[in-house]
């Protein structure tokens, strides 16, 4: 973390976070998927997201394995303060898009989550903070998503503001409980997600692509396979819904078996799955089976409070 509170994102296996990406254009790449590239590119981009993420696990160490000490505390409060200077801010998004910057849905959401998890700490240590300031940013933070990022005419939340492109990255939303699963927003937003991409959704079969590859500012074609950990945030969000709507936790429960069938023999998952089942992108990914986890253990939490109702 720098002085002023930003995070470096990127390392690689020797601690340095100098990627300066290089095309390897004499390699073809795994069945023809150039580019072949060292380094990263992503090291250079803004990606606001990351805040929450570090401080959604954070608060969740805090809870579930050991307090958090003081001197750690001092570094996220900078962290979280230079959050609160810098969320209005455009960034390349959770899917590091290249070329272009815009207010991402997902990002906000984000910010939120830091500032949230962090009044939260705050509350349970007694540890000093901005606290007034933090609730106000993240009050404004709210209201600007509800107001920018959700599209009533689409019935949905958007990929960014002022789009009419769906991102399922906003699935999340009733995970990180910016959002009750059963608002009315976030069930039209799942209903929109769950429409195939022929009919601007996201969905084909069990599998969830991770955007509208034809509304999206990225550089892909629209040949890219569908996001394992997409598919996994599917079941998480239907989830949480169907503890009030059977038919959905039914639905939730037929979409996560049939993604168990795209494993390998052990068991574990790539980033995509192409179009005839294949695994593409990195492999194995951790992502992807954290989310996994997730859906796994609150989807059998449901059904078996549903069992004991019955």
């Amino acid at each position: 973390m720098d002085p002023d509170g930003t995070l470096q994102i990127m390392y690689r296996v020797n601690g340095e976070h100098d990627l300066t990406e290089t095309n390897l254009d004499h390699l073809e790449g795994y069945r023809g998927s150039k580019p072949v590239r060292i380094g990263n590119d992503a090291s250079n981009q803004t990606q606001l997201d990351i805040y929450g993420a570090l401080m959604d696990a954070v608060y969740l160490y805090n809870k579930h394995a050991a307090p958090i000490s003081y001197d750690l505390w001092i570094d996220l409060r900078r962290m979280v303060n230079w959050v609160c200077r810098n969320w209005k801010n455009e960034d390349s998004g959770i899917w590091e898009f290249r070329g272009t910057q815009k207010h991402f849905t997902y990002s906000k959401l984000m910010c939120w989550v830091a500032i949230d998890r962090a009044i939260k700490l705050s509350d349970q240590l007694s540890y000093p903070a901005e606290r007034e300031k933090w609730l106000s940013v993240r009050d404004e933070i709210y209201e600007s998503v509800m107001e920018n990022g959700y599209n009533e005419e689409r019935g949905a939340f958007v990929e960014y503001y002022g789009a009419d492109s769906l991102d399922a990255s906003l699935l999340v939303m009733s995970l990180v409980f910016f959002v009750s699963p059963t608002d009315r927003r976030m069930v039209g937003t799942l209903d929109a997600i769950l429409k195939s991409p022929r009919e601007g959704g996201l969905v084909s079969g069990s599998l969830a692509y991770r955007y509208n590859v034809d509304g999206s500012p990225d550089s892909f074609s629209s040949e890219e396979g569908t996001f394992n950990i997409c598919s996994f945030w599917l079941v998480d969000a239907m989830t949480r819904e169907g503890v009030t709507n059977s038919e959905r936790l039914e639905e939730a429960r037929l979409i996560f078996e049939q993604m168990l069938g795209y494993a390998n023999h052990v068991g574990l998952y790539s980033e995509e799955t192409g179009l005839t089942g294949e695994a593409l992108g990195n492999f194995p990914q951790a992502f992807t089976h954290l989310a996994l986890i997730s859906a796994a253990y609150n989807l059998d939490r449901a059904l078996n409070k549903q069992k004991r109702s019955e």
